[in-house]
This record gives C-alpha cells, structure tokens and sequence, in this order.
C-alpha cells in the first residue's frame, strides 16, 4: 500500500491520452498534486536522453517517484495492418526503457498498462491471467501485444533481481468521451460512432462494417478504467499481472445495431458486414476476480450508459 497523496511525484506517460487524462482527474480527485505529465513534443520517450531528461527536470530531493506508464501507440485493426513493425518498436522500446531509467532513478512504484492483445487468440472466455502465456496473440494486433507483454516479463524480472516495485495491469477495450475518432486510427466503439452519425447525417443508405459481425468485445468506460488503475498503484503489489474490465462481453454485430440506435441511424437491414475483411480475435472477456478481490468494484457505468454519454461528447465536437 502506498499513499499517493504523501510527498510524492507522479509522473504519468500518455497523461494527455484518453486514458491518461481520465488517469490526472481521478487523482485530482484524490487530493494528489499536479502530476507529472510529459509530453511527446518535449520528451520523446524512445529515447533515453529524452527520459532521463524527464526524470531530471521532474524530481525533486525529498519526493519519491511514482511512474503509471501509459503512453503507447496504439489503433484499431486496419492501424494494426499498417504498421507492425512500428507499433512492436515504439511500444517495447518506450516500455523497455521507461522501466530501465526508473529502476536508476529511484521510482518508488511502477505501474505498467499492457493490453488484452497480448493474450492468445484462442483463448478459453472468460480470459485468466494464468492463460497469458498458453498460446500466440490473434495475428492482426500480436506486434503490439507482444510488445506490451514485454513489460510484464521486464516487471517480473527486475521484482526478482533488484527488487523493483513494477505491477502489469491489463486493460480491456477502453471507451470514451475524448477518444480518438480518426477513422485511420480508431477503435471500434468511436468508428462506429461517427460512420452511423455520417451516415444518418449524409442519408446513406447503408454502412458496412469489417469482418462478418460475429466477434464479441468487452469493454470498460474510460473512467471506470482510470479508478481502477488508481487504486491499483495504491493496493497492488504482487509480480501477477492483474486483468481490469467489465466481466461482460458483447458481439461486434450487436454493438453495431445498438450504436446505430442510439445515434438515430434507424434505417431497417441498413448494416452490411464485409466478410473480405479481418474479424480480429473470436472472443473477448477477462476473468476480473482478482481486480475485483483486490481493488473493490469498478466498472460501474454500464455499456449503455458508457456510450450514451461518449455519443453526446462527440455530436457536441462536431456539431
């Protein structure tokens, strides 16, 4: 148990993110002092020089530091296609070396946010941090999940060797009001979104949706996400890495004709799925028994609610 509030130095990676922001907010919340929030234009965090610069001009003689590391790039499926090779690099590059300065540096805690890519495709629902390593992640997002794994086995590694306080979370889906709504970029829950609001707005008379409708998803409202982690750098201190999400999952073909719904895109067998295009993995759903046992209830706002309130941030952007 640590307490964030007691003369410590927050440093947040990606604490300008969707996640991130939401991350600052519940700490604010929490009566801790203005994090730490690097930015990308300033700290380049795939370079060392660039974050022993940030731990340099971040501390202070009589705080110690604690670092959430959040900062990632990260897309959807087409994203994933695209790029490989740059999300495998950035990724475990930024992790690698995050870790490596903080163990020098003197971090108090480290907190690493992996993903629910890294399990393997063919994972038994709902997923348990024991099947972490009972197979090869589905291959359209395995760069970026084998590159946010590393970090649980750098985290686990250096627990055993030096000692280090570095806890692994691994988050489901996030959604939510700020989330990036760049069709080159985004994930489902906002690409959804604005192709049903486009289209009720353009009068299409239909949307198609990449893969054939089937896969399920489980998804966490951002905020709940960010109480979560929140409570994790204070309660949890185990090498485990330790699943975060809802414990509900959802099939993309019905999330698609609920989004449609809600945004008011109505029109009767207007949704067609292009089945020339990749599902992603079959099923999503983590085992959420440990984060519940340890951190108490969090994910608390329900799917509905979640978008509902995500629908009306963005009509409020582009309206």
């Amino acid at each position: 148990m640590i307490d964030l509030t007691d003369n410590k130095t927050i440093i947040i990676t990606g604490g300008a993110g969707l996640l991130g922001q939401h991350v600052v907010d519940v700490l604010h919340g929490r009566g801790v002092p203005e994090p730490v929030v690097p930015r990308s234009d300033e700290y380049d965090l795939r370079y060392m020089d660039d974050i022993n610069d940030m731990f340099r001009d971040s501390q202070h003689p009589d705080k110690e530091i604690v670092v959430i590391h959040l900062a990632a790039n990260v897309g959807g499926i087409g994203y994933n296609q695209e790029r490989p090779g740059e999300l495998f690099y950035d990724n475990a590059i930024m992790g690698l070396q995050m870790m490596e300065a903080s163990l020098r540096w003197g971090v108090e805690k480290f907190v690493s946010v992996g993903t629910v890519c890294s399990y393997p495709r063919d994972t038994a629902v709902p997923f348990k941090e024991s099947d972490l390593w009972a197979g090869y992640p589905e291959e359209t997002n395995a760069p970026y999940g084998i590159a946010k794994k590393m970090q649980l086995v750098q985290a686990q590694a250096y627990r055993q060797q030096y000692g280090f306080n570095a806890i692994h979370l691994l988050p489901v889906n996030l959604y939510g009001p700020g989330d990036n709504f760049n069709p080159a970029s985004s994930h489902v829950i906002p690409a959804l979104i604005r192709r049903f609001y486009e289209a009720k707005r353009d009068r299409l008379p239909v949307v198609t949706i990449w893969g054939d409708g089937t896969p399920t998803r489980e998804f966490l409202y951002v905020r709940d996400a960010a109480e979560a982690i929140a409570r994790a750098t204070e309660r949890y201190d185990a090498p485990a890495p330790m699943n975060l999400g809802s414990g509900q999952e959802i099939s993309i073909q019905v999330l698609a004709g609920c989004i449609a719904g809600m945004v008011g895109y109505d029109k009767p067998g207007a949704i067609e799925f292009d089945r020339s295009k990749p599902n992603g993995q079959p099923r999503r759903c983590l085992d959420t028994s440990l984060s519940t046992a340890v951190l108490g209830p969090y994910a608390t706002t329900t799917l509905r609610d979640g978008l509902a309130k995500t629908i009306q941030w963005y009509q409020e952007q582009v309206s």
